[in-house]
């Protein structure tokens, strides 16, 4: 089992980067940018591509090497990855890293980076990134991630060697998750087409009731607006669905980074924190960074509910094109309203409500209040 097979629908990039990572360490790019849509396992790829260039096997071997099992684990001590729960990347985190880049390897022959969502750094922040993607230190290979080379400036953007992943079908994906989670095949097919290619979304639809449960009832609800009334309260059911599954799923985080902080300081569930680790401690929950994540966790919630709004649209053009044989439908559960819907809207409107989905993401992402965003996409896309 080499390194590259826990990525799916990615073989064109698998091969391409796999000969690289076997080639001459000369004629390696030292910045890349690894482009994909969300879920496409972008972030995956360049920790896999990271272990197959610090690997003795590069990464081909029956067995994973020590080497790759740290890098896969986030241990190993020359590949450091820079994500986030927070909404933006902060510069001092940034120079931070600058600093970490510019120390030679100790013990592999790579120094590498990982910034996962670099998209997500504000341009003042990229600015200081740009000089140490111009020109890398000697040993030292940057993995910049980002949904599209459009997400980064163009002048980190123009640096950077970019690799383009393909959006995984659905056949890789149902396949994917009855091997690693042991969903039952209906259940993994079904994930699958409704993440429409997002692995991460697919696990979670697999393997949580709760959150398939609250997407079929936000697909109904939207078939179902026919007042202004209706669409108040699908857009406070859902601003507060989202809500607490952001706090839950902080909450999760924090208890899991202390139970391994008392791992590591042998302290037992329960135990007195001493006081000298008492502030390192307490930093884990900091009410400011527990905030942040919760915001951040929410708009991924309510990111993933305008997908699947725009996807009933989708099915409604493709009906309305006679387009099914071809590309399928998504929503297949709820066919029999969406065939309605699609004779109750001509081709035009069927846009008109993508665009309004499309204006309300825009509106999320420029810090718009969640309810009155979702009020207002609501009520646009009510049948008149």
């Amino acid at each position: 089992m080499s390194v590259w097979d826990s990525l799916v629908g990615q073989k064109p990039v698998v091969d391409m980067l796999s000969r690289i990572a076997q080639g001459e360490p000369s004629q390696i790019a030292q910045s890349w940018l690894i482009c994909g849509p969300p879920g496409s396992g972008r972030s995956n790829m360049a920790r896999a591509f990271a272990a197959a260039l610090e690997s003795p096997d590069r990464g081909m071997g029956d067995e994973p090497t020590r080497v790759t099992r740290q890098v896969l684990a986030g241990t190993h001590p020359d590949v450091t990855v820079l994500a986030t729960n927070k909404v933006t990347i902060g510069i001092d985190q940034v120079r931070e890293i600058i600093t970490t880049s510019e120390q030679m390897p100790a013990t592999a022959p790579w120094r590498i980076i990982i910034i996962e969502d670099v998209d997500r750094m504000l341009e003042r922040t990229t600015n200081v990134l740009l000089k140490e993607i111009e020109e890398p230190a000697e040993r030292c290979i940057w993995l910049l991630c980002a949904p599209s080379a459009q997400d980064v400036l163009p002048t980190i953007r123009s640096r950077c060697r970019v690799v383009n992943l393909a959006v995984p079908s659905t056949a890789a994906v149902a396949d994917f998750l009855v091997s690693n989670t042991g969903a039952e095949p209906k259940i993994a097919q079904r994930a699958a087409r409704l993440s429409e290619g997002h692995i991460g979304i697919a696990k979670l639809y697999a393997t949580d009731e709760r959150v398939m449960s609250d997407r079929d009832e936000l697909v109904v609800g939207v078939l179902n607006l026919a007042r202004a009334s209706d669409a108040v309260l699908l857009a406070g059911s859902l601003t507060d669905n989202a809500k607490a599954q952001a706090e839950a799923d902080a909450a999760r985080t924090t208890a899991a980074q202390e139970a391994e902080f008392r791992r590591i300081n042998g302290l037992k569930e329960g135990e007195r924190i001493p006081p000298k680790l008492r502030g390192a401690y307490n930093q884990i929950a900091k009410k400011d960074d527990v905030k942040r994540m919760v915001t951040r966790r929410t708009r991924d919630v309510l990111d993933r509910a305008l997908n699947s709004v725009a996807s009933i649209y989708r099915d409604v053009a493709v009906l309305q094109n006679n387009a099914e044989d071809a590309v399928g439908l998504i929503n297949l559960e709820n066919r029999s309203a969406i065939t309605e819907l699609s004779v109750r809207l001509d081709r035009a409107g069927a846009v008109t409500r993508l665009d309004e989905v499309a204006r309300a993401r825009k509106r999320l992402a420029g810090n718009g209040n969640p309810l009155l965003v979702f009020e207002a996409l609501f009520c646009a896309l009510i049948p008149v």
